[in-house]
């Protein structure tokens, strides 16, 4: 595995102004369904295998680390993956520390998967990971009987996790808006004696769910009368390896869209799209907005919708997005508010305290870069105003500190804005999306190197 402290140089890159964006955009495969592939097919029994998986840096370091505790993860071809699974329960201690690089996904997620297995592990990243709370879901795991050694009171990798020996289920409400969280513990309760009882307050996305029960686990989802669920799920589990079909990522194809629908004369196509009900608050938001965004061809795959976009250039309106649609497009508030500023109005973005913990202050990042490009914001407690223009003067140098959403979401607003927009770094996007480039200058989009 890669050394985390080896990143590479900073990498500048400057979008501008472009004519309109025409052609099909096959964009990558999902990146959570795609970690959780992984991470189910290596603690199954038997094999699994996986077609249209996300080759990127991020799903490479997850797979470094479940080869750590003694599955076998083979790539086949391209986007085909085959893993034969332990079985739940079966995991060894990794012989060296656990690098993931940038996925903080990743590794919230096999923290949990160990979680009831009495191994140690230690986890560690790159500088951004490094930095992010691992408590949030650490602490919540110690119901199980975990015991963990962090950096400081948010527990911050370097982090030696010690799974429990005997665990028995729990009950434990999800005090965050986090499916990283919720599935953690969801991974722990697989080597369990009981039922566990997951509960959550908000319904954020389900795609473990969705995936455990493809595997054989005994999971039931009950709706609770508050707006949230309780989820059941009982051990000591058994999971059967199968087929996986990863569906195109909605968060990556996002960035193409909101550059159809600000970039004049604009037409671009996207195929077999993820339609997760809880993946797409974005194409809500956008359709309020104005946007002329078709959905063809819906079809079902491994228990997820998929279907096919058709985006036109669109003159959008500011709207309010409410605070409970924050779960279902918690990543894609930086490209919404890029097209926020070139709507009519003022967009105002609810409940965001989530950005402050991702892969940099997201919430501080986007009104950084919104600032320096000549857009006005407001920002009121978790609550982001997004004031839109007519024409936005860009002209702008952002510093992405490490996040790969940010970098992309500014690149998209120089192609519509009146001045070239630079970012500091691109170096990161490869961990989410590393045929971003290539991909947007075969549309017409015009990025280069200062």
């Amino acid at each position: 595995m890669h050394n985390a402290n080896s990143a590479p140089p900073p990498k500048a890159l400057s979008a501008r102004r472009s004519g309109p964006l025409k052609g099909t955009v096959p964009v990558p495969g999902d990146k959570s369904i795609s970690q959780r592939a992984l991470i189910l097919g290596a603690l199954a029994e038997g094999e699994t295998r996986i077609s249209g998986l996300l080759e990127s840096g991020d799903v490479h370091s997850t797979a470094g680390a479940l080869r750590g505790f003694g599955a076998e993860l083979t790539a086949e071809g391209p986007g085909r993956w085959r893993v034969v699974g332990t079985g739940v329960g079966n995991w060894r201690s990794p012989r060296s520390e656990l690098d993931f690089g940038n996925s903080g996904t990743g590794s919230r997620l096999v923290m949990g998967a160990m979680a009831t297995t009495p191994i140690t592990a230690t986890f560690t990243g790159d500088a951004s990971l490094k930095s992010r709370p691992m408590a949030r879901v650490v602490a919540p795991l110690e119901a199980f009987g975990v015991t963990y050694e962090g950096q400081g009171p948010k527990a911050l990798m370097p982090l030696t996790l010690h799974g429990a020996r005997d665990a028995q289920a729990i009950a434990a409400e999800v005090a965050t808006a986090s499916a990283q969280v919720k599935s953690a513990l969801l991974l722990a309760a697989l080597n369990a004696k009981g039922v566990s009882h997951i509960s959550q307050a908000w319904l954020t996305r389900d795609h473990s769910e969705k995936m455990l029960k493809a595997f054989g686990a005994r999971i039931h989802v009950t709706s609770c009368h508050d707006g949230g669920e309780t989820i059941a799920v009982e051990g000591p589990a058994r999971l059967k390896g199968c087929a996986v079909e990863v569906p195109r990522d909605p968060s990556s194809a996002a960035f193409a869209i909101v550059a159809a629908l600000i970039v004049p004369g604009s037409e671009i196509s996207l195929p077999a799209i993820l339609l997760n009900p809880r993946r797409i608050g974005l194409l809500e938001t956008l359709r309020e907005m104005g946007a002329h965004i078709d959905v063809k061809n819906i079809r079902s795959s491994g228990g997820e919708d998929i279907g096919d976009l058709v985006v036109h250039h669109s003159s959008l309106r500011g709207v309010t997005v409410p605070g409970w649609r924050a779960p279902s497009m918690i990543d894609e508030y930086p490209i919404l508010a890029v097209a926020a500023s070139f709507a009519q109005g003022r967009t105002v973005m609810h409940g965001l305290e989530e950005l402050r913990v991702k892969e940099s202050d997201r919430l501080a990042a986007i009104v950084a870069g919104l600032t320096a490009n000549g857009v006005a914001t407001e920002v009121t407690g978790d609550d982001l105003t997004v004031i839109g223009m007519d024409e936005v003067p860009g002209g702008g140098t952002v510093t992405t500190h490490m996040d790969h959403r940010i970098a992309m979401s500014f690149l998209t607003m120089g192609l519509a804005s009146q001045e070239p927009v630079m970012v500091d770094d691109v170096t990161m996007i490869a961990t989410s999306f590393p045929e971003y480039q290539d991909l947007m200058s075969g549309l017409g989009a015009v990025m280069e190197a200062p």
